[in-house]
């Protein structure tokens, strides 16, 4: 459509057709998704006032690859890849000059159940809705509740979502909604989401939920992730990549694709950026582990 046109189309209706077209893509090719965030979200929850500024949709693993072929022979194009998107590395955010953005999870950040596993248990108990008048899909009321509250972790409770969304379920529905944050493993990011995450210190995934949902360096969050990640060869990989530059938010950053100069200049400045942080990082231990002198002791003689 001539972008004068696509203007003229208020935001809430381009996004529903969005969604009801990236639903019709998806059955075409029998790949199986569930509609999530914004306005597929249960007003019991949240009211309505979140509609969202884009389409999120989480799909079957198996099914991600013909899904992704098929957007692309319908406009789409990538705007963003599963390794360079969060440090979660969950969502592919696809762009259509029509219908605006995309993003197509392979996961939820804060699940720990493998990808597959967790899809199939949120698909299980899945619920009927549409879009612009296409039947869809959406988690059961029980999993939106888990989703949103895992969703607010990263985003420091993300206000008060993570306590309005407790606030809004009776007796049973919280005792379903633990039960369904221990079948996905989702532990970690759900008691960050309440104010509670010291209580799992001894987890591999505590540190990264600290940074995502307390705030750090750059430098901590990928320590973060390399302490998160389940095997050596995770570990190695995600090492070697820490000092790389993410080319594909230069390129948004520039409007551009960067020049061999420029990639370079900002390997030097996010080395250089690293190389401070950890000096800061081991400076900080130091002052913390040196007792002070008698005379600046509070009370001393």
């Amino acid at each position: 459509m001539p972008a004068e046109v696509v203007e003229r189309i208020p935001p809430s209706v381009r996004l529903e057709m969005s969604r009801a077209g990236v639903q019709v893509i998806a059955d075409r090719v029998g790949a199986r998704l569930l509609h999530i965030k914004g306005t597929t979200t249960d007003p019991a929850l949240l009211g309505r006032r979140f509609e969202g500024t884009d389409v999120d949709v989480i799909v079957d693993p198996a099914g991600i690859p013909a899904l992704h072929r098929a957007l692309l022979a319908q406009g789409w194009q990538v705007y963003s890849f599963f390794r360079n998107n969060s440090s979660f590395e969950h969502a592919q955010t696809y762009f259509h000059p029509d219908w605006g953005h995309l993003d197509v999870h392979r996961r939820f950040p804060g699940i720990g159940l493998p990808d597959g596993q967790a899809f199939e248990v949120l698909w299980a108990e899945r619920a009927p809705a549409r879009a612009a008048g296409l039947p869809c899909a959406v988690p059961g009321l029980t999993a939106q509740a888990v989703l949103l509250t895992l969703n607010a972790a990263r985003a420091g409770g993300q206000g008060d979502t993570a306590t309005r969304v407790w606030d809004a379920l009776d007796e049973p529905a919280r005792a379903a909604c633990l039960a369904l944050v221990d079948r996905l493993d989702a532990q970690v990011a759900f008691a960050a989401a309440h104010g509670d995450l010291e209580s799992y210190a001894h987890r591999r995934e505590y540190l990264l939920w600290k940074v995502a949902s307390q705030g750090g360096t750059r430098t901590q969050d990928w320590l973060a992730r390399v302490r998160a990640a389940r095997t050596l060869r995770e570990r190695v990989v995600l090492l070697l990549r820490a000092p790389l530059v993410n080319t594909e938010r230069l390129t948004h950053k520039l409007g551009r694709a960067p020049r061999p100069g420029e990639i370079l200049r900002e390997f030097a400045v996010r080395s250089g950026r690293g190389l401070r942080e950890v000096a800061q990082s081991a400076w900080s231990r130091i002052r913390r582990g040196t007792p002070d002198a008698p005379s600046r002791k509070r009370g001393g003689s």
